[in-house]
């Protein structure tokens, strides 16, 4: 099935019990709310879908794996409960992705910057290319990554989400980013499809119990989540309408 407009596009596609969910943007691969919502929904409907037992999210095209929020939505935001639905936004998205019993298979074909960022920390297995560096940009246009933070520290430790978010305009290597744990494996581009398709497949093919425990004992002691990062969505609708993000914003966008 698939759903595309200039909100942006979304397809699943089956083969055998491995699920492949693909997002897109024309704005690298950006997030505005309409399809944060429409890929919640997909997740959660995977979820109940007895015949998958692996979910494998990936982007479109062989750029930018994802760029995080749409600014266009952000300097439409008019007030603090606009703001907070739209960062709420991610914090549904990362809880149905925490609460899918599938296990999630992140496929990460190039950059990736704030909310991106935050999705590839909540999927439970993440192959990527030797291209697919990193960055939480969020202090430099007037934010921070709150929503996302329980995520990407959770993956890669306090320490190094604090060098990430401090050091707001630098990029981190696909080395780095294996190294402290948010990617399990690199591969060329020329690689990457295939060695997706292998650990996926192989996966699968392990009894969908024990996979379902194994969710289970994953995210243990997350869920607090389900308030914490709606509390956090709030803190940044109120900070983007700052004068300071707002110009922060005009000048990203020129």
């Amino acid at each position: 099935m698939s759903l595309e407009n200039q909100s942006g596009s979304l397809c699943t596609s089956f083969q055998n019990a491995v699920a492949t969910v693909q997002f897109g943007h024309p704005a690298s691969n950006s997030f505005p709310r309409e399809l944060l919502n429409r890929l919640t929904l997909e997740i959660n409907d995977l979820c109940r879908n007895e015949a998958v037992s692996v979910i494998v999210l990936q982007s479109e095209g062989s750029k930018a794996f994802c760029s995080g929020a749409s600014f266009d939505e952000l300097l439409q935001v008019e007030n603090e409960e606009q703001g907070t639905e739209f960062f709420s936004g991610f914090a549904h998205l990362l809880n149905a992705m925490r609460n899918c019993s599938k296990l999630i298979v992140g496929r990460v074909q190039g950059k990736a910057v704030g909310g991106g960022v935050g999705i590839i920390a909540t999927c439970d297995y993440v192959l990527a290319t030797t291209e697919s560096a990193i960055k939480l940009s969020e202090l430099a246009i007037g934010i921070g990554p709150f929503v996302i933070e329980p995520a990407v520290s959770r993956k890669i430790g306090k320490t190094a989400m604090t060098e990430m978010t401090l050091a707001a305009t630098d990029w981190k290597s696909a080395t780095w980013a294996l190294e402290k744990g948010l990617y399990a494996s690199l591969h060329t581009a020329e690689e990457l499809d295939a060695a997706v398709e292998n650990f996926a497949q192989k996966l699968s093919s392990y009894n969908p119990e024990a996979l379902f425990e194994m969710k289970k004992i994953i995210w243990e002691g997350t869920e607090q989540w389900e308030s914490i990062l709606i509390e956090r969505a709030a803190i940044t609708g109120k900070l983007v309408l700052s004068d300071f993000a707002r110009n922060a914003l005009t000048q990203f966008k020129k």
